[in-house]
């Protein structure tokens, strides 16, 4: 009541253009502002979020088509793109069983597509504050540009990071992707100098994935996982069972260590969705999948065993 009011009032002193304008920028403030993506982020139903963002996406690309200059607006809807792609496209598809491997490939074909449009749209952003800003990475500028860059800067670069590295690893023989892994990784060695608490230890979430998953040839450094797991659980207070879910997938199953496997998905499942009411879904989605790791272990450790008495199984059989 209190905007609309506010817009009444000032129609009548400024031309329709500029109350369309002031109207249009008050409405993007609203719905992009701190909290906003509490709506979805601390929902309990994943179903009706995954069913309600494709609209929101586009919805808010509508908005940006009449303000388009509205940085809110283009980090918002670029990192809708992303988390839309991991949580309803990638996610559920890496759950498909073999015998769907069509549809689900087709699914992650779709997410790297996501993926990508989210990273346009981030790094159009930041070509509009900083002129230059994605060009500088082959014309060898790109230290000037992230020197100049600021803490409110960062929910951009982390998003456009995820959504680079994470359009990688869906596809490692793409060579273009590839090539930038270093440009990504510079945006999250940055933000995390401007704000290494950002969201409760997403980047210290990353920085563990990345340094695990990628070679050292290519930038990786094992030695940094377990520093940044630990600085991840110290700044989540232990709520994030995605962090648990990340140690088991990108450590432990490359060391095929399934007591250390099953001890960090145990842990995921273990903690309340309630203790933690802006991140309850991802916890919920983060817990499906660590139920799922848990079920499907015989496809990821040679020596697994699962305790079924194969002498048993064979009389019956």
């Amino acid at each position: 009541m209190r905007l609309f009011f506010t817009v009444l009032c000032i129609a009548f002193l400024l031309p329709s253009c500029s109350i369309n304008k002031m109207a249009l920028n008050m409405i993007a403030d609203a719905l992009t502002g701190e909290g906003s993506s509490d709506v979805f982020t601390g929902d309990s139903d994943p179903q009706l979020v995954g069913d309600a963002i494709p609209f929101a996406i586009k919805m808010y690309e509508a908005l940006l088509s009449q303000n388009p200059d509205h940085q809110g607006l283009i980090n918002t809807t670029g990192s809708m793109f992303v988390m839309y792609a991991n949580a309803f496209v990638q996610g559920p598809a890496e759950m498909l069983p073999q015998a769907r491997h069509q549809e689900r490939q087709s699914a992650l074909d779709r997410a790297k597509l996501l993926y990508l449009r989210g990273l346009d749209l981030l790094y159009s952003g930041l070509d509009k504050k900083y002129p230059g800003f994605s060009a500088s990475f082959s014309n060898g500028s790109s230290a000037e540009f992230l020197a100049r860059m600021k803490k409110a800067d960062v929910p951009a670069m982390y998003w456009s990071a995820a959504a680079g590295l994470s359009a990688f690893s869906l596809n490692p023989f793409d060579l273009d992707l590839g090539m930038r892994i270093m440009e990504f990784y510079s945006l999250v060695e940055r933000a995390y100098e401007l704000d290494p608490d950002f969201n409760s230890g997403a980047l210290d979430e990353f920085m563990l994935i990345f340094h695990a998953s990628i070679p050292a040839g290519m930038g990786g450094d094992p030695s940094k996982v377990e520093i940044h797991f630990q600085r991840a659980l110290e700044k989540s207070g232990g709520l994030s069972a995605g962090t648990y879910v990340a140690y088991a997938q990108a450590v432990c199953i490359p060391a095929q260590n399934y007591d250390k496997f099953k001890e960090m998905l145990d842990k995921a499942l273990a903690i309340d969705i309630d203790a933690n009411p802006s991140n309850r879904l991802v916890n919920i989605i983060s817990q499906r999948k660590a139920r799922f790791l848990l079920d499907s272990a015989a496809q990821y450790f040679i020596f697994f065993d699962s305790g079924d008495n194969w002498d048993d199984w064979d009389e019956d059989w």
